[in-house]
Formats: structure tokens, C-alpha cells, sequence
């Protein structure tokens, strides 16, 4: 079945590439074939997409928003605690959904300065978030003085961005509930010098 409109083409072509990442490597799957499972010509998958790279970060935006719906938690109600590890979870939670997405998307990464440069622009709204809520914390009294908010929240969102790789590449077995609830530790040591 042939996707017809320009947006059926898209949507056609990613829906291709996410399938074959759930079985090889971004590096192992050719533009012939995820334009033949999309039902499209390749000269289409370029009128897209620069090359496979930038089709990943295609990809990666779908998930962007679902990240800063995340990220939004640490602004809601209940416990700091409570928060930044429902925060936290859902992130990992999320991606490990797609594990075969991440490490494309790190692959993509490491070889397209673009896909670098939209990953440094999404993390920079994260950062701005985080740094958003260390500065009020800081304002009430609730957190003491410290580093920058915004050096500290880069330092911490590296810290997600770290995890989130070593989850999605670990060996069968990897305790992923115990090293979440390390990062979360991390996370109230360096904004409260306190976890509790």
C-alpha cells in the first residue's frame, strides 16, 4: 500500500525507519529499504530527509514533547522527592519503551553535527526548566546558594542523558530501578544538599 500525500509519505517513511531500528542498527539499514516498507519511491525519502540521521531526529521530536511533559512534572504537587523521581521514571520509563530509538538516536548523534545541534536546542529547554525551578527553590529559602542553576541543571540533565544511554545499552540483568534511584539522590543532593 502506497502512502499518497505528502504527509502520508513522512509519516510512511518514519514509521519504516522506527521498524528496522527495532531490528538493526541505524548503521545497517539502507534508504532502499525503508523506502520500499514505506511503500514509496527513494527519491521520496530524500525529499524528506537530508539522509537517515535527519530522519532520526524526526523521530526524536515525537519524543521531545513527551520529555518535557516529564520535565513539567517537577513543577506539580507533592513532595520535591516525589516529583523529580516521578520525573525521573518517566523519562527512563519512556525511552526504555523505544530503546532501539535511543541508541539510534545516539548513533545519529555522534555522526551529524544537525542531529547534535537539535539535541543541544531540546536540552537546552530542559535545562532552562530545571535551572527555573533550583532558582525558585533558592528564592523561598528551600535550597541553599549553591553553583549556577543553570550549571547545575546542565550537570544534572548530563547525568539523565548518561543514564538514559547506559539503560537503553545494558547487559541483561542491569538493575535499572536501583540506578534511577541513585540519579534521583543525586538530584536532591546537588539542588538541597540534603535527600530528604
Amino acid at each position: 500500500m502506497s502512502a499518497t500525500t505528502g504527509d502520508e509519505r513522512r509519516t510512511a517513511l518514519l514509521a519504516a525507519l522506527e521498524e528496522h531500528l527495532e531490528g538493526a542498527r541505524l548503521d545497517d539499514i539502507n534508504i532502499a529499504d525503508i523506502s520500499r516498507r514505506a511503500g514509496v519511491t527513494r527519491s521520496a525519502f530524500y525529499f524528506y530527509f537530508e539522509n537517515k540521521a535527519a530522519a532520526v531526529a524526526a523521530l526524536y521530536e515525537e519524543m521531545y514533547a513527551d520529555g518535557v511533559g516529564a520535565a513539567e512534572v517537577l513543577g506539580g504537587d507533592g513532595t520535591l522527592r516525589d516529583r523529580i523521581s516521578s520525573a525521573i521514571r518517566a523519562i527512563v520509563h519512556g525511552w526504555g519503551q523505544r530503546t532501539h530509538l535511543y541508541r539510534a538516536i545516539l548513533d545519529a548523534r555522534a555522526s551529524s553535527p544537525a542531529v547534535r545541534d537539535q539535541w543541544e536546542a531540546f536540552q537546552a529547554t530542559y535545562v532552562d526548566l530545571v535551572a527555573e525551578l533550583i532558582e525558585g527553590e533558592r528564592a523561598t529559602g528551600a535550597a541553599p546558594p549553591g553553583p549556577s542553576a543553570h550549571a547545575t541543571a546542565t550537570a544534572l540533565l548530563d547525568l539523565n542523558d548518561r543514564t538514559l544511554e547506559r539503560v537503553v545499552r545494558a547487559p541483561e540483568g542491569f538493575d535499572a530501578d536501583a540506578h534511577v534511584e541513585a540519579v534521583v539522590h543525586t538530584w536532591l543532593a546537588a539542588i538541597y544538599g540534603r535527600t530528604s
